[in-house]
């Protein structure tokens, strides 16, 4: 490390829970690196954050660039940080100048969750009977017609109405806990669909029985873990991505000791999808590569159509970046 040894390192995280259990683990492998240096975490509110009441999915409806990172990017510049933690879902594939991403986490799990309430616990609850309930282990295809699933995300919604049509897809903002609370104790609602990664990181859990469990949720609560043919994730899923200052070499010394090369390579082929593609963190697509052997194997999707359209492909790990590039040509 440089003579500046002594000079602190702040990581710039947002303040929902999620975020700050991420940045804490970042924290922590920090800490665990480096011993002697003073890392400490900052707390950025961003436009994302502000924006609660906000539509992420009304179609011709305008929002701010990088909803949930411009604020701490802008602390990057500034020199007000030196490390920004995003959810690498969240992070758009166009870096402003001067900043880069110096690092990826090794990714949690990619797959998106479905949660619902639970017919037998609402049964022993006096005063629920208006809530309506489900048995255990529950797919997308056992729902009653016209149920209501709440999502604010345009990919989730494409592809519960390409498998049921017959789906109420709604909006629904706010933090993991907050949905939850809103699925519990809302009975228009049936079901919301989350990231399993980011219940893992809050310390959330799917036991055996299918029953969603942790400090601070709801009872009463089920979970069903989805899969790829089910629900494809969004581009960067269960990564975190460590956005830093470009020729940083202090900085960029820290992050080569978090870098996740296997989920760094995956990501990189995603991100460079959805740049080809032309979309955002809110464009209804999706993709997930994965490393089998040398290779990396990316399947993509885009619902811009009004049939889902679909490409798979492989290429050496060190082509990701074009490997994205031909999975967007194929569905432009």
């Amino acid at each position: 490390m440089s003579s500046e040894n002594n000079k602190p390192i702040f990581i710039a995280t947002r303040g929902s829970a999620l975020a700050l259990a991420q940045a804490n683990a970042v924290l922590s492998q920090c800490r665990s690196a480096f011993p002697k240096l003073d890392i400490e975490l900052k707390i950025i509110k961003t436009t994302g954050d502000k924006l609660q009441k906000a539509s992420l999915a009304k179609e011709g409806e305008s929002l701010p660039k990088g909803l949930f990172t411009k604020e701490l990017e802008v602390a990057l510049l500034n020199g007000d940080a030196d490390i920004a933690v995003h959810s690498l879902k969240d992070l758009p594939t166009e870096l402003p100048t001067g900043l880069i991403l110096g690092a990826v986490s090794k990714r949690a799990d990619v797959r998106d969750v479905l949660v619902y309430r639970d017919a037998e616990y609402l049964r022993s609850q006096p005063g629920k009977s208006n809530r309506r309930g489900f048995t255990p282990k529950l797919a997308i295809k056992d729902f009653p017609p016209g149920a209501t699933v709440a999502t604010s995300s345009t990919r989730r919604k494409a592809q519960l109405l390409a498998q049921r049509g017959d789906l109420n897809v709604v909006e629904i903002r706010g933090n993991v806990a907050t949905r939850l609370e809103k699925l519990a104790n809302q009975p228009e609602l049936d079901a919301t669909v989350l990231a399993a990664a980011g219940l893992e990181r809050l310390n959330f859990k799917i036991t055996a029985e299918g029953k969603l469990a942790g400090e601070g949720i709801p009872e009463g609560l089920l979970a069903t873990i989805l899969d790829f043919d089910v629900m494809l994730p969004c581009v960067g899923q269960a990564a975190l991505g460590m956005e830093i200052r470009e020729n940083d070499a202090r900085i960029q010394e820290i992050c080569d000791r978090l870098n996740h090369p296997e989920t760094h390579a995956c990501v990189l082929a995603e991100r460079s999808f959805l740049s080809g593609m032309g979309g955002g963190c809110q464009s209804p697509v999706a993709a997930y590569a994965e490393i089998a052997g040398d290779q990396l194997q990316m399947r993509a999707a885009s619902f811009r159509e009004t049939s889902a359209r679909r490409a798979v492909g492989g290429k050496s790990i060190n082509e990701a970046v074009a490997l994205g590039q031909e999975l967007a040509a194929k569905l432009k």
